[in-house]
């Protein structure tokens, strides 16, 4: 496969919508907020009319899409590290626009059905860090006061 051809996860997402699918795009982490929701717009509406269509996004690391056949069954895509493994199945939830301008089928936190733990890069889109630097860690043993 060359570098030009789509990657797993388009290939998986394409398998998943269908040939006629239509391809609602493949961001970068950095797009801007217009192509998110020209991104996101497309994905919702062609979702809402049960059209296969699929959409994903590139981040540092790992990559993830969701896609929509004409069943208007939605499924999820994921590969992380290196090893570029694929995690895929059916949306656990409904399509949805996540805070980071990111189409989703995950409920807010609910990422453990694909992936298991939160390891790194496996919150959902727009989910802030609990292991951030001035955040409280949230697995510490010490009560809380308030």
């Amino acid at each position: 496969m060359s570098s030009a051809g789509p990657g797993p996860v388009q290939q998986k997402l394409q398998e998943y919508s269908g040939a006629a699918a239509t391809n609602c795009g493949t961001l970068d982490v950095r797009a801007a907020a217009p192509q998110l929701k020209s991104a996101s717009d497309c994905s919702m509406e062609a979702s809402q009319g049960k059209k296969p269509f699929y959409v994903s996004y590139e981040m540092p690391g790992m990559g993830v899409g969701v896609a929509g056949n004409s069943d208007g069954k939605l499924f999820t895509v994921q590969t992380q590290g290196a090893s570029g493994a694929l995690a895929t199945g059916a949306c656990p939830s409904a399509l949805r626009v996540a805070s980071s301008g990111r189409v989703t089928c995950f409920a807010p936190g609910d990422m453990s059905s694909m992936s298991g733990s939160h390891s790194a890069g496996s919150m959902p889109p727009g989910a802030t860090n609990p292991h951030a630097p001035g955040k409280t860690n949230p697995h510490a043993t010490a009560p809380k006061t308030n």
